[in-house]
C-alpha cells in the first residue's frame, strides 16, 4: 500500500506511476477509458500529470483488479460501494461530533 505522505511531489508522470504498481504505462490508459473517476491532467502536448489523488484511485482499481481478481465491471461497483461507504462513514462522525458537541453543552 502506497504511503501518501511519500508522494512528495504535485504531479507525476504516467511511467512513474506505472512504475509504482509494476504495470504497464498502457494498462494505465486503458483503465481511464474503463473508469471514468480516473482523470489525470493532461498539458497541451498530452502527457498526463497525476496527482496524488489520481494514484490513491489507481490504488484502489489496482487492489480490485489485480489483488482480489475483480472484473473490471465489479470494480466499478466496488468503487461505488467504497465511495458510499466513505460518505456514510463521514456523516457518522459528523453526527457523533455534534453529539459530543451537545452532551458537553448540558
Amino acid at each position: 500500500m502506497l504511503n501518501p505522505e511519500e508522494l512528495t511531489k504535485r504531479y507525476y508522470g504516467i511511467g512513474e506511476v506505472a512504475k509504482m504498481f509494476d504495470e504497464s504505462p498502457s494498462l494505465l490508459r486503458y483503465w481511464e477509458s474503463i473508469f471514468s473517476e480516473l482523470k489525470p491532467k493532461k498539458r497541451k502536448n498530452g502527457i498526463r500529470q497525476y496527482t496524488v489523488k489520481d494514484i490513491q484511485l489507481i490504488e484502489e482499481i489496482h487492489l480490485l483488479v489485480k489483488g482480489k481478481g475483480y472484473t473490471l465491471e465489479g470494480a466499478k461497483e466496488g468503487l461505488k460501494t467504497r465511495r458510499n461507504l466513505r460518505k456514510i462513514k463521514e456523516e457518522l462522525e459528523d453526527i457523533k461530533s455534534g453529539l459530543s458537541t451537545l452532551k458537553s453543552k448540558l
